[in-house]
């Protein structure tokens, strides 16, 4: 009775989301307080309709309930509890209601959280959501009903793909769709903008948390994605420039162009065509990353789809969405005024550099993504894009543009000048550059780009530490004074000078492990011990262990830096009966930011075990940098601006409209 429960709150949601998208189609002609108002909790009761679909979905998957297709298809009695609840997500049609789930949610934000918006704009953003929570419901309903029932209910499920069975599915998917969702608001914020004309500051000011709150979720789900590839899949890597993990990325590259470009235009009213286009691109990737996902053209483990059919309906509706946003972007566009004019040396200038970096960096990516797609539909030819193109392209589109963000605090809005930026910045030149010497000289392994690759990630951090310097003029004054001019400081200097940090970690996390990690392949027999690169690696004993749904061929190992304390890692071959598939899992130990990597592989006549071995320098660094990102991010979401500034500012327009 649940899952028809479900399936018909769901069914309510999507006739909600068609009346909503058309009485605010009315109430944009003909404005008044009651079509508003209906609007505004339309959007709040599809969330709730939503969620109260997705919790009988659940219940099926934590009960087994295997009269449901989707929970026989993709669960098992014997999985651990958490696992069943994952299970929801863990394929197609489940993971896409978690999709509508969040959307709703955002929609309900919006209709909650947007109250001191104008009414007009607030329902044209909100009619928007409505009509793409439409389009993604009629999708779930008509092509992926998730609620299927089979004729005679089996004894038993044919358990979840073994890959998935990880606390990653709990925390990854969430955390990219919050991310890939949450740009959807900035998309209905730019068409409402676009259909009404009106975009000044306090749109960028309304949109900016919105966008940053997307980011910051893109941004952990991107990582959290990256890592758990890294320990799950056995195969020594990090980031692997799949088709899929593109699609997240590209997106992550877009809406971090729209954080700064919105900065600029609430700041200095400039950049207002540029700030509309990016919000439109950047939920436009996200709507990509939706088809390769589920389309079926990928082979991935990332992919839930095989179906060619609905691939073709969610590029229909790619399609639609996209042109119908660049068709209306065309026809508007050159009725906005462009904003303030800056100098080319400016704050301003600094941050259209950015933009234009990063905009080709997703160009590049994009083109690689998409080319052997391409030329295998119209040719047939089948090529593959690897990380050497990714590298070289991405990689030197970086340089210029990190060699850039330090400047960025010091130049002043409208006019600044090089040579005075430069001069306030000497002392962070100088300590990059000592810094970098002695580390490459420390670990120099012959002429390569290493060393520029750290003076880069040095530079990136000393540098944000020196605008924090500057503001707070230290060894200027007391450093009473200094302590307190640090406290009093803008929290968006704060989450700006952390988030330049946490990008400068990452890069030296990147730098270190590509350049210096190492990889032993050996066979061994428990109590053999050998040295791989620094570390003393024992094999200490294999045993048989079963668990809930598998069976496992457990390897235990103790390593150590050599003459030091060890640690005891496991590293095992997995196999599930149900679904007949085995995995490995590696054995991973940490020694400060350092790691060692440990996979097992097949047994050897006479010989042992195959033995994979990966030193990993610093490898911590790059989801460390990535969460101080995020952390900073979240830090400037607390400030008070983004709550009563905008409607202030908005007075004062009006104020200034009468006088």
């Amino acid at each position: 009775m649940s899952i028809e429960l479900g399936h018909f709150a769901l069914i309510l949601a999507f006739a909600l989301s068609l009346v909503q998208v058309g009485v605010s189609a009315y109430a944009w002609q003909r404005p008044n307080e009651g079509a508003f108002s209906f609007v505004r909790h339309a959007g709040v009761m599809q969330f709730v309709l939503v969620l109260l679909s997705f919790a009988a979905l659940t219940f099926a998957f934590v009960t087994s309930d295997f009269s449901l297709k989707l929970a026989y298809e993709h669960s098992h009695s014997l999985q651990p509890t958490l696992y069943k609840f994952t299970s929801v997500w863990g394929n197609h049609e489940g993971s896409l209601l978690l999709w509508v789930l969040i959307l709703t949610l955002f929609g309900a934000a919006v209709a909650v959280g947007g109250a001191n918006l104008p009414k007009a704009s607030h329902n044209l953003v909100l009619g928007t959501q409505g009509f793409l929570t439409f389009a993604f419901i009629g999708f779930t309903i008509f092509t992926s009903n998730p609620f299927e029932r089979l004729p005679e209910m089996p004894l038993e499920g044919r358990d979840l793909n073994p890959i998935l069975q990880d606390i990653g599915l709990a925390i990854h998917p969430p955390l990219l769709y919050l991310g890939y969702v949450g740009f959807s608001v900035c998309f209905s914020f730019a068409i409402a903008a676009l259909i009404s004309g009106k975009i000044d500051a306090a749109w960028a000011r309304w949109v900016r948390p919105w966008t940053m709150l997307s980011w910051i979720f893109l941004t952990l789900g991107i990582a959290m994605g990256s890592y758990w590839a890294y320990y799950e899949l056995g195969w020594g890597g990090w980031w692997f420039w799949d088709p899929v993990e593109n699609a997240s990325f590209m997106p992550w590259l877009t809406g971090t162009a729209l954080l700064h470009s919105a900065l600029v235009m609430e700041k200095r009213g400039a950049l207002k065509i540029w700030t509309i286009l990016l919000a439109i691109i950047t939920f436009s990737l996200s709507l990509l990353g939706t088809f390769l996902v589920r389309s079926g053209i990928l082979t991935s483990v990332h992919s839930f789809a095989t179906d060619p059919s609905r691939g073709l309906v969610i590029l229909g509706m790619l399609t639609f969405f996209i042109c119908g946003a660049f068709i209306l972007f065309a026809w508007r566009a050159p009725t906005l005024k462009a904003g303030g004019l800056f100098s080319p040396i400016s704050r301003e200038a600094a941050l259209v550099f950015n933009n234009l970096f990063l905009a080709t960096a997703t160009i590049a990516v994009l083109v690689g993504t998409l080319y052997p797609l391409v030329l295998d539909a119209f040719t047939g030819i089948k090529i593959s894009v690897g990380a050497p193109f990714f590298d070289l392209t991405f990689g030197a589109l970086m340089v210029p543009l990190l060699l850039v963000v330090p400047f960025g605090p010091f130049l002043p809005w409208k006019r600044a000048s090089i040579a005075q930026a430069s001069k306030r910045l000497f002392g962070a030149i100088v300590l990059s550059l000592i810094l970098a010497i002695i580390v490459a000289a420390y670990l120099w392994e012959g002429f390569t780009l290493t060393p520029l690759g750290i003076l880069l990630g040095f530079w990136v951090i000393i540098g944000a530490l020196a605008d924090l310097v500057e503001r707070s003029k230290l060894f200027k004054v007391s450093p009473s004074v200094s302590l307190r001019r640090l406290a009093g400081l803008p929290k968006n200097v704060w989450s700006t000078s952390f988030a330049h940090m946490g990008l400068g970690l990452t890069v030296l996390g990147v730098v270190f492990v590509t350049a210096f990690e190492t990889e032993t392949i050996t066979t061994m027999q428990p109590g053999d011990q050998i040295e791989a690169h620094g570390y003393s690696v024992r094999f200490v004993n294999e045993q048989n262990v079963p668990g809930p749904n598998f069976t496992s061929e457990t390897a235990t190992f103790a390593v150590a830096p050599v003459g030091k304390r060890e640690n005891l890692v496991a590293s095992e071959k997995r196999n599930y009966p149900a679904r007949q598939m085995p995995t490995t899992e590696a054995g991973i130990t940490t020694f400060g930011l350092s790691q060692v990597y440990i996979s097992i592989g097949d047994r050897v006549e006479d010989n042992g075990r195959v033995v994979r071995i990966w030193t990993k320098p610093w490898i911590l660094l790059i989801w460390i940098g990535t969460v101080v990102m995020a952390l900073a991010g979240t830090y400037s979401l607390t400030d008070r601006k983004y709550r009563i500034a905008a409607p202030n500012l908005v007075r004062k327009q009006a104020l200034g409209a009468t006088k």
